[in-house]
């Protein structure tokens, strides 16, 4: 269900069950958080084998959920989202296909969503009487803001990859994704992570400057300048 390989400074994680469209279950959520964990590369790169990116969970789970096993299925989405968007270096989602519901959520956890242009995305948990609860309500308006948000949250349409594009929801569009993974492994990797958490701190201004000050004194003295 989850295939990891290493190639130089890039891990690769796939969500590997095309048959499913990559859906995932709890066990499958849990491997996945065991491989971020489990990770060291300075990048990550997430990615769904077969036509789809990842179908979000898997409805035949989420149809037999009660109430308190509900919420602690979502919790375990919010953690392996949080597992990723903590994840030390960067993440890359390759979106090739459709994401959808869940599938769009992880892939916001990541630092970068790079689609094809075969990608579709959509928040479809209205149509279904859900909503996204893997941190989705809080990461989707903080990326494309919350007009846009609400518009795909409330109507659960799908767009595509030119238009994820203009609305922020994706950052590139390439025939390879992964070739944005190895661009960031190609940078110095002290300077890339102290970059990721710069910019994800969510401190008061103050403080981040601080933050930044002293990150940027470390780094001067082992800079290729």
């Amino acid at each position: 269900m989850i295939r990891t390989t290493s190639d130089g400074d890039v891990c690769e994680i796939r969500l590997d069950r095309p048959e499913q469209r990559n859906a995932l279950t709890r066990a499958g959520l849990t491997a996945l958080e065991t491989a971020v964990e489990d990770a060291t590369a300075p990048v990550l790169y997430l990615s769904g084998a077969g036509p789809a990116f990842c179908a979000g969970a898997d409805l035949d789970v989420v149809r037999s959920l009660d109430a308190k096993e509900a919420d602690a299925f979502a919790a375990l989405g919010q953690r392996v989202a949080r597992t990723l968007a903590t994840y030390d270096g960067a993440v890359v989602a390759g979106i090739d296909g459709a994401a959808r519901g869940g599938g769009v959520e992880l892939a916001l956890a990541c630092d970068l969503r790079v689609a094809t242009p075969d990608a579709t995305l959509a928040e479809t948990g209205v149509k279904l009487g859900l909503f996204g609860a893997w941190g989705g309500t809080a990461r989707l308006p903080a990326v494309v803001g919350q007009g846009e948000a609400l518009d795909l949250a409330l109507s659960g349409r799908t767009v595509d990859a030119e238009t994820a594009l203009r609305m922020g929801l994706v950052s590139r569009v390439t025939d390879d994704p992964r070739e944005v993974a190895d661009e960031l492994a190609s940078v110095d990797h002290a300077a890339l992570k102290r970059v990721k958490t710069l910019v994800r701190d969510d401190a008061p201004m103050a403080t981040t400057e601080q933050r930044e000050r002293e990150a940027f004194a470390d780094l001067v003295g082992d800079a290729d300048l």
